[in-house]
Order: C-alpha cells, then structure tokens, then sequence
C-alpha cells in the first residue's frame, strides 16, 4: 500500500491561504448574489404595491362616479315618472315621445352605472355570496314579469321553457338572475324578429346548465373569446345603435366563477346565439365562506 503524500509546512501554508482566498471570494460572491435577491425582493414588492394601489384607485374612482351619478339619474327618472303621468297637465303626442326618449337614455345610463359599480365591488373583493334553497320556478316567473313591458312593445317572443323534474338550487339566485337578466337583455336587444328561448337542463349529476337562445344576428366564430372580456362590444350596424358599457358579459363572467360555475357561448352569423351558465346544482361551502 503506497504511502499517502505529506506536504511541507510551506506548501500546507499556500494551500490553506488558497482555500481562504476561494472561500473569501465565494463568501463575496454570495452576498452580491444575496445583495441581488434582496433587490429583486424590493422592486418586486415595490411593484406589487403600485399594482393594489392602482388597482384599488380605479377601484375607488369607478365606486365614487358610480355613486355621483345615481342621484342626478334618479332625479331625472322622477321627474319623468311624473311627466308621464301628467300630474302638471296633459302632455302632446310629441311631448310624451320626447318625455319617453329621456327615460330611456337615463335608464340605459342607470343600467351603465350599475355595471361599473358591480365592477368596481368585484375588483375590491367585496361581492358577497349569499346562497339559499330556491326553486327555478319562481326564478323564472319573476324573470318573465321583469320582461313583459319590453316583450309587450317588441315582435319578439320571449318563452320560458317549464324546468320540469329539475331539483331546487343552493346557490345564490339573485347573482344567477342578473347573469340570465343580462342573457336576456342581450338577446332581446340583436334579435329584431323570432324567439328568444330560456331553459335549463342537468349537466351531468351535480351541475345545471341554463342557456338563453334567440334567432338574432349572430356573431362571427372569431369574436367568441373576446365577448366575454371587459368593454368588449360587438362591432355591427345594431350595436351602433345601441348604447352600453360592454361589461354586461363580462359580469356574468364573474358572477358565474363567483357562484363556482362557468359560461359560454355558441353563435352562427345571421342564425341566432346561445347563451349558457353552467353552476352546480349546490354552491360548495368553501365558495361561499370566500365571499
């Protein structure tokens, strides 16, 4: 067996200097490197902050300008209210067009003011869920009665299809009905003649699915992704003449993650569409608890 090779005191000497000058530059390089990381953190953090604060002024902004507006709007809703009846005197043929014009424009702008609000509570976390048992036909009965003054003036149809051997919901219905309300109003505003057709049907063992179908324009394959996004309108000689915030979608969007669900949308130009929320039959207690 060879024996191990010693070094002479000098050479132990160079090589334990060596090893401290390696260790001495490694010990450097490691705090540069944590120097490095520690920056990273920093900006990283600083960023993170400017993003809630932005987040949370846009937030703020939307709730503050939804909030100044309902009252101007619901003075003017008022006094409309009270031209329409003809409490101060008769009106003209003319005068109840024009009283009816302003109305509209300002119930269009409330419908505006409501959605950026419903943004606004959402991007700040404070959409609450409040989930209870309710049957599909009450759901349905009070959605038909919203709609018959605006079915009642148009030549289209609007049906509901009896939810027959359907299980009651436990979920939040008052979410649920202003994403088929939003459905609906879609719907009935690109189908100028035909049917609009609410159902529901089971999906699978535990979810439901509700589905809005019309005979409406339609929209082209490759403008299905976007029309859920926020602001996102349809381009088209109709949607031109009618006034919105492009956000409708976009809340139903939420509101069905929200309630642990899903929606989408299957379209042919010059057709119709169908509009669908897809949430289980019974929210599950850890959504809720979240919301």
């Amino acid at each position: 067996m060879a024996e191990s090779e010693t070094l002479s005191p000098a050479e132990q000497a160079a090589l334990i200097a060596q090893l401290r000058s390696e260790s001495a530059a490694l010990r450097e390089e490691l705090e540069e490197t944590n120097q490095g990381v520690l920056a990273l953190y920093a900006e990283l953090d600083n960023q993170a902050d400017e993003l809630r604060q932005a987040s949370d002024l846009k937030s703020r902004f939307l709730s503050y300008m939804s909030h100044e507006f309902r009252t101007p709007l619901g003075s003017i809703l008022s006094i409309t209210s009270l031209l329409s009846d003809e409490l101060d005197g008769p009106l003209s043929a003319e005068q109840h067009r024009q009283v009816t014009f302003v109305s509209t424009a300002a119930r269009e702008l409330s419908d505006m003011v409501d959605d950026l609000l419903d943004l606004a509570k959402i991007e700040a976390g404070r959409i609450s869920i409040s989930p209870a048992w309710f049957d599909m036909l009450d759901l349905f009965s009070a959605l038909r009665g919203m709609f018959r003054p605006i079915v009642d003036a148009s030549a289209v149809d609007l049906i509901f299809e009896e939810p027959v051997g359907l299980p009651r919901l436990y979920t939040d219905d008052k979410k649920l009905a202003q994403i088929l309300r939003n459905f609906i109003s879609n719907s009935l505003k690109f189908t100028a003649r035909g049917e609009v057709r609410v159902s529901a049907s089971l999906e699978g063992t535990d979810r439901i699915r509700f589905a809005v179908s019309d005979t409406g324009i339609g929209i082209a394959p490759e403008l299905h992704d976007a029309l859920f996004e926020d602001f996102s309108q349809i381009d088209s000689p109709l949607q031109k003449r009618l006034r919105g915030t492009g956000l409708g979608l976009s809340l139903c969007k939420r509101f069905a993650a929200l309630l642990g669900g899903e929606v989408g949308v299957q379209s042919e130009p010059g057709v119709g569409s169908v509009f669908f929320v897809i949430i289980p039959l019974a929210i599950a207690a850890e959504v809720a608890d979240e919301h």
